[in-house]
């Protein structure tokens, strides 16, 4: 079991959640302050993707990640920042028997394309999805392959800013530690990301096999999608792991009440604290991390 207890809070994603909550961050000032509100509540890392003010959907502009981080960055509030480099794997196949028709949907760009915005902005944290998944009932895919993932590994590790391997399945892993066999990455982190369709589910059966597979001493974190956020985030505490929160992954804080960043990290803080555990804060997770300490 762990006990200082790392806590990331996700706080807007790229899904299609605007229209489904009454408050999601959209806009940049919208997206670091909710990254704020998140740290004055607890968490230690805050976890960023950027949208398109205007419509709501992912982006990967790199003007509105520059707002979001320099917003975080002239607070007062200490956070670690991880920037999600995960945009531009969307392909949309096409329907029925025209699968390379693809769809309006896709954004689909090389893996040095897709660290654009951490080449400028140089974040503590970037995220590395370290797979293709089919993602959703329909036909699309999050596409990520083994070049790709090769390439993009030995980029963030020359800049010097530390990964965050998604691992959506067990493919996944298996890869990922293939990565690291190659020399391509430092020391990395992993997030085990359960409960997406169709990956890994979330599970206490299958967070375990996981983190049993994991390099020996690896830092890790692990959730839960939907209601199983906060079952998982306890799960993934027990087995040795840290945890993650927020609105990318969760917009209820109890049936029928909408949440707030704020109030998913306050509620899986009182979990870690009833579980004799308590939550590090980001100078001692930069330590725990291997971070170099913040300025």
């Amino acid at each position: 079991m762990n006990y200082e207890v790392i806590v990331t809070c996700a706080v807007t994603g790229a899904g299609d959640t605007v229209g489904r909550h009454p408050a999601i961050p959209v806009t940049p000032k919208q997206i670091a302050d909710a990254a704020i509100e998140a740290a004055k509540a607890g968490a230690t890392v805050a976890h960023c993707h950027v949208r398109d003010p205007k419509t709501g959907k992912g982006s990967r502009d790199i003007a509105l990640y520059r707002e979001v981080v320099e917003r975080i960055r002239e607070s007062d509030t200490d956070v670690i920042i991880n920037l999600t480099a995960g945009m531009g794997g969307d392909l949309e196949i096409g329907p029925g028997e025209q699968p390379m028709d693809f769809g309006s949907g896709s954004d689909l760009v090389g893996p040095l394309t897709r660290l654009a915005h951490i080449e400028e902005l140089r974040p503590e944290i970037c995220t590395l999805d370290c797979g293709t998944l089919n993602f959703g009932d329909g036909d699309y895919i999050y596409v990520a392959t083994p070049a790709q993932l090769r390439a993009g590994a030995k980029r963030i590790t020359e800049l010097g800013v530390k990964a965050e391997l998604e691992i959506f399945d067990t493919g996944h892993l298996w890869f990922a530690k293939q990565m690291m066999k190659e020399g391509l990455l430092d020391d990395p982190i992993f997030q085990l990301c359960l409960g997406i369709p169709w990956g890994a589910p979330a599970d206490t059966t299958t967070m375990k096999a996981m983190a049993d597979n994991l390099p020996a001493g690896s830092t890790w974190a692990g959730f839960g999608i939907g209601r199983l956020q906060m079952p998982m985030a306890a799960q993934a505490m027990l087995l040795g792991g840290h945890v993650r929160v927020g609105l990318e992954d969760n917009i209820w804080l109890d049936k029928g009440v909408p949440a707030t960043n704020g109030s998913l990290v306050e509620r899986v803080v009182e979990i870690i604290q009833r579980l004799g555990g308590r939550v590090l804060t980001p100078a001692e997770g930069r330590a725990k991390m291997k971070l170099p300490p913040r300025g």
